[in-house]
């Protein structure tokens, strides 16, 4: 290996449409040549994977993926990245959204690529990215190396954030009461969300749990969750969304992962790297 591919940048694309991930590992190849693209992956799941394997400076993500999609791909990661060893990677969405999710985008100032790939937004991407890591410093301290992680957890979750709001449509009304099916699927209840004490993603379904009862609803986390009021119910996990005044302890593993307890719940509830900050005064 020479000196040159020692210290270029690298990057992972995925995409899983392979004429279209060829398209803007080609774009990329002509806006910066230095870069050097060391996967790409066809859905989130083996994104993850390569991710963690190769440890890219830069990740490509398209937004909608077979199975784990781009957004549920970069949660994960935020909780696995091993930040420790290196710097968590920069995030660029690739999106085939329309306008209205592009001024979603620039109103965050988040870093995206349109497909069919725009040369001349893809080199402002470019220059973000070249900026973002040319100002990257070694951690001279322990401590400094935390206020660089927590500096870019908050990005990652502005970019989230962001890429949430595009991939949706407006808001209906917040929810008060919903339909869900009950353990053995035979029959249906009107849940009031005032007893819901926190939602868990579950393969196909999603359990909604109050303090007696679990339910099943066939509704994704993040269709839910902008019908929740978001000082109610905190996300706390790719997967999970707890009610905050729910929330009676807060516990660090020997690991240092944090835990939930609910008043009413004899279970853990697992919190992510992206939303530890929630729980700092704690």
């Amino acid at each position: 290996m020479t000196t040159a591919s020692l210290t270029a940048p690298t990057a992972l694309i995925a995409e899983d449409e392979p004429l279209l991930a060829q398209a803007l590992k080609a774009e990329l190849a002509a806006a910066w040549p230095e870069l050097e693209i060391v996967a790409t992956a066809g859905d989130g799941r083996s994104a993850v994977r390569e991710a963690l394997r190769l440890l890219p400076q830069v990740l490509f993500f398209d937004i909608r993926m077979p199975g784990l999609d781009g957004l549920g791909a970069a949660a994960e990661l935020a909780d696995s990245w091993p930040a420790d060893e290196t710097p968590m990677p920069q995030l660029v969405f690739v999106t085939a959204y329309d306008e209205y999710a592009a001024r979603a985008f620039e109103a965050q100032a988040i870093d995206y690529v349109l497909k069919p790939v725009q040369p001349d937004r893809l080199r402002k991407t470019v220059g973000r990215l070249q900026q973002a890591l040319a100002a990257r410093q070694p951690a001279a301290t322990s401590a400094l190396a935390d206020a660089a992680l927590e500096q870019t957890l908050a990005q990652w979750r502005q970019v989230l954030g962001a890429a949430g709001v595009a991939a949706t449509t407006p808001a209906p009304a917040p929810l008060r009461m919903i339909a869900a099916s009950d353990a053995g699927g035979s029959t249906v209840r009107m849940v009031p969300i005032d007893e819901v004490l926190y939602f868990e993603a579950a393969d196909k379904y999603l359990r909604v749990l109050t303090a007696t009862h679990e339910y099943l609803i066939r509704t994704p986390l993040k269709q839910l969750l902008p019908q929740l009021d978001a000082d109610t119910f905190w996300q706390v996990h790719r997967a999970v969304v707890v009610r905050s005044s729910a929330i009676e302890s807060v516990h660090r593993d020997e690991a240092g992962k944090l835990h939930l307890m609910l008043r009413g719940r004899a279970e853990k509830i697992p919190v992510s790297r992206l939303y530890a900050h929630l729980f700092r005064a704690m």
